[in-house]
């Protein structure tokens, strides 16, 4: 009985439709699927077996938060590649954040330090991590964690959901060894600054941060996207 219902859960319409987002997700993130490539729902549900309507679910989901637009109502697209998008959201994360740091640099020093806690050990007392997609999202985490230090809900809100917009790039910055040292030696001296209250050059430590991280991701990108538009071409 119990392996039934086990069966049936993972069977459940939302469950599917879960399982069909991400896999789709890590496909356009991956670059697995590209910019402008068109597909349709059966091409999907076939693909990973199941019916059309988790997949449905999953690509009104994915459309939600453009990745996928409705192509000419006979199928589904993959946006394209919006650069101009994501600089307006890494200037509102550089707006943010900054704001963040200039609050908790007006703190009290013993509260700041245990507010911060937990991102000193790790980042600065702690072996370095050498594998590149856990300090990815540690990287992710520690700018969340400034925000939502500095103590008010709703900044907290916004960066969350700016940081899963700009994921699909952001995380092609730890592909270099030396992207990861320079993201560690960079937030041990934002924390450095922060914790000594020295607002203005933590400030600019993370704007300078956020900037590189900005070109790297960009330069990177683009050189991704031109080497799997070579391999879709076919050989003449």
């Amino acid at each position: 009985m119990q392996g039934t219902s086990q069966k049936n859960s993972k069977d459940r319409p939302e469950v599917l439709a879960d399982r069909v987002y991400h896999a789709l997700k890590n496909d356009i993130f991956d670059f697995r699927l590209m910019p402008g490539d068109r597909f349709s729902e059966s091409e999907i549900a076939t693909r990973m077996a199941v019916s059309r309507t988790p997949v449905r679910q999953a690509l009104f989901r994915l459309e939600r938060e453009g990745y996928v637009e409705v192509w000419n109502r006979l199928g589904w697209q993959v946006r394209q590649f919006d650069f101009a998008y994501f600089e307006e959201l890494y200037d509102l994360r550089t707006v943010l954040e900054c704001e963040a740091v200039k609050r908790l640099c007006r703190l009290p020093a013993r509260q700041c330090s245990e507010l911060l806690d937990r991102l000193t050990r790790f980042w600065i007392d702690e072996p370095r991590l050498a594998d590149f997609i856990a300090v990815s999202l540690h990287d992710e985490a520690f700018h969340m964690a400034l925000v939502s230090a500095a103590g008010n809900e709703e900044m907290a809100r916004i960066h969350s959901e700016l940081t899963e917009k700009i994921r699909i790039i952001r995380r092609l910055d730890f592909t270099r060894e030396d992207r990861v040292d320079a993201t560690y030696n960079e937030h041990a001296r934002i924390l450095n600054a922060v914790l000594h209250q020295q607002s203005e050059e933590a400030q600019q430590i993370l704007t300078d941060h956020i900037a590189v991280s900005r070109a790297e991701v960009r330069k990177i990108t683009l050189h991704m996207l031109q080497q799997a538009r070579l391999h879709t071409v076919s050989p003449t």
